[in-house]
């Protein structure tokens, strides 16, 4: 990808607020700032992300997340968004075919060149994740609109930052699995687009704010300065039979 104005319209669909900007970020905003049309989904509210229950009540963790997304995608440049408003921690009790189709209705919507997604292990090995992952993966196949790109880790990236991750707390299954195709999205994010995204990911201080204070500004950048993806050829047997 030479030019981010081949990606054409992007949709990006995401499990939380935030792993939208942590995961590609630099790309939305440099397609918002392309004047590409850009699209976020997001399917929970995070309203279990506790991370101060002083600072942050759990019972109103949900309307922050709300403004914090906001605020960061305005950041971003990107002024569409939707909520498929499931249950944070909840995603892989959801009836699939039921989120499919809600899922497949926006990309329908939408028509999207480029959809943006987790990857089979969800990254994180978060259930969310890989729910919406194997949600966004059936939801391309039904409608055959779109090509499916899934964030993708090089053996490079792992041996390099997966400890650190590990350590914050990030990683809650198994660890994320190097990626050994080519790349369709490589971007390594420098000046001003960096500040926008460490900008964006700022705005979420509840989920981001002790993870950047541990480890400090420099560091935090160059743990949030990648962001590859790699094109997925969605799956011939429908992913709504696989996850039952």
């Amino acid at each position: 990808m030479n030019d981010i104005k081949e990606l054409g319209t992007i949709l990006s669909i995401w499990a939380h607020p935030d792993d939208e900007a942590y995961l590609c970020g630099g790309i939305m905003a440099m397609a918002s700032a392309a004047q590409s049309r850009v699209v976020c989904v997001t399917a929970t509210r995070g309203e279990l992300g506790v991370t101060d229950p002083t600072r942050w009540p759990p019972e109103q963790l949900l309307t922050i997340r709300e403004a914090e997304l906001a605020e960061c995608l305005r950041i971003l440049g990107v002024t569409e968004h939707r909520w498929l408003g499931y249950p944070d921690g909840g995603c892989d009790s959801i009836d699939a075919d039921a989120a499919i189709e809600q899922i497949a209705g926006i990309v329908r919507d939408v028509a999207p060149d480029t959809i943006l997604t987790f990857p089979p292990d969800g990254q994180t090995g978060h259930p969310d994740h890989i729910a919406v992952h194997r949600w966004s993966v059936e939801a391309v196949r039904r409608t055959g609109i779109g090509t499916l790109h899934v964030f993708a880790n090089t053996q490079e990236w792992l041996d390099d930052q997966l400890a650190r991750w590990t350590e914050l707390g990030a990683i809650v299954g198994e660890p994320p699995i190097a990626w050994a195709g080519p790349l369709s999205i490589d971007l390594t994010l420098t000046g001003q687009v960096l500040d926008i995204k460490y900008a964006a990911l700022a705005a979420q201080a509840s989920q981001t704010e002790a993870v950047r204070a541990v480890v400090g500004e420099q560091a935090y950048r160059e743990l949030i300065r990648i962001e590859r993806f790699a094109a997925f050829a969605p799956q011939q047997a429908p992913v709504s039979q696989a996850m039952t």
